[in-house]
């Protein structure tokens, strides 16, 4: 862990930092020297004199352990700080650079709390494999100076923070890949497998798999996909199609699945999507043992769960999505493929209508549908 935290030191001036601000990311950089006048970035624009900075980036070297501290963190630090200190979500990567990205939280508070919340600090620090970040602004406000709380709060590294350009891709993007879309099941059951101590139920997920799994096998029959949000009548269209076309209807995620997505519901976002994509493969075998007797329609498949994902890891506008043709979109080689895809839409007013009508029960990412037009636009987007 040691060697890991100095090599993360050694390119810290290469690092851009995000601090997401009203649902979007504002950014600033590092230099070991100021060239040229003092420019605060916006994300400190307004930050009263009085106020203190700081920041918290999980840089565990395992990914898996890295993600459930970040996930829980908030919670201990929404318990543990004073009232009144502000928290954001932020992050830190260089740009362009696949794997790069360090997730956290920044931290905002009055000065008269400062010696508390760096006690808090030291010791998620001592305890944790965290960076701890320290932010002091001038006398005049124009120019903020960053300490690294490396190997000791007594004696930071010091850093210029710059304002920085807005990457050309979101940062979220750079650990993307089989993160937060999986695209093979080797990489799904790798996650699932590293928490077997801590999630006995993933043994039973993963004994849900077939001992072989055939993506290249063309079915005998079509396999028609169809995908939407919940409550834009994708159960009135499947069962139509089902009983015109006397074809088999399958689900994703699927039934033999309902019992544990309550609890992979409540897990970080790495090991929930993880859950989800071995759904896909044991969906997938499902589709290639009846597609061999009939036609198959599916309520959901790997299009939805690659939405969610991306909509979710990506914040701010509808831009800042991968562009068309990035490899995020790609299909998995190793997933069946269906032969058509059928996206259902609806006025969002009269999906809200039907969802209360039937009295269902939301999962966080509804709850966000609601609330959140951009998360909104950009899951329509990706869909």
């Amino acid at each position: 862990m040691a060697r890991h935290l100095k090599l993360l030191v050694q390119r810290w001036s290469s690092r851009v930092f995000s601090v997401e601000v009203d649902g979007a990311p504002r950014y600033f950089g590092v230099r070991e020297q100021l060239r040229g006048e003092p420019v605060p970035p916006d994300v400190f624009s307004e930050v009263q004199k009085q106020d203190r900075c700081y920041s918290l980036l999980v840089c565990s070297g395992d990914r898996v352990t890295g993600d459930r501290f970040h996930w829980e963190l908030r919670d201990r630090l929404q318990t543990q700080l004073p009232p009144g200190s502000g928290l954001r979500s932020m992050s830190s990567f260089i740009p362009d650079q696949k794997g790069s990205l360090l997730k956290g939280y920044f931290l905002q508070s009055q000065a008269g709390n400062s010696s508390l919340i760096e006690d808090i600090l030291t010791d998620l620090e001592q305890r944790n494999p965290v960076l701890v970040c320290s932010y002091s602004q001038s006398e005049d406000g124009q120019q903020w100076t960053q300490c690294l709380w490396y190997q000791s709060e007594e004696n930071p590294v010091r850093f210029c923070v710059v304002p920085s350009e807005t990457p050309k891709h979101h940062p979220s993007v750079l650990n993307m890949i089989n993160s937060d879309v999986f695209y093979s099941l080797e990489e799904a059951c790798d996650v699932l497998k590293q928490c077997g101590d801590i999630i006995p139920e993933t043994r039973s997920v993963l004994g849900m798999l077939p001992s072989s799994l055939d993506a290249r096998r063309k079915p005998d029959f079509p396999v028609i996909v169809i995908e939407g949000l919940d409550a834009t009548g994708k159960t009135t269209l499947t069962e139509s199609l089902r009983d015109s076309l006397g074809a088999t209807l399958l689900r994703s995620p699927p039934q033999c699945l309902s019992a544990w997505r309550g609890r992979f519901d409540r897990e970080p976002p790495l090991i929930r999507r993880a859950f989800y994509a071995v759904g896909n493969y044991i969906t997938a075998e499902q589709i290639n043992q009846e597609a061999s007797k009939s036609p198959v329609i599916v309520d959901r498949f790997w299009h939805s769960t690659a939405a969610y994902a991306i909509a979710t890891a990506v914040t701010g506008p509808v831009s800042n999505l991968p562009h068309e043709g990035a490899e995020v979109y790609r299909w998995p080689g190793d997933l069946l493929q269906p032969s058509l895809v059928i996206l259902l839409t609806l006025d969002p007013e009269e999906r809200k209508r039907r969802l209360r009508s039937r009295g269902l029960m939301k999962t966080d990412e509804e709850e966000e549908l609601d609330h959140n037009k951009l998360f909104r636009l950009r899951l329509d987007k990706n869909a």
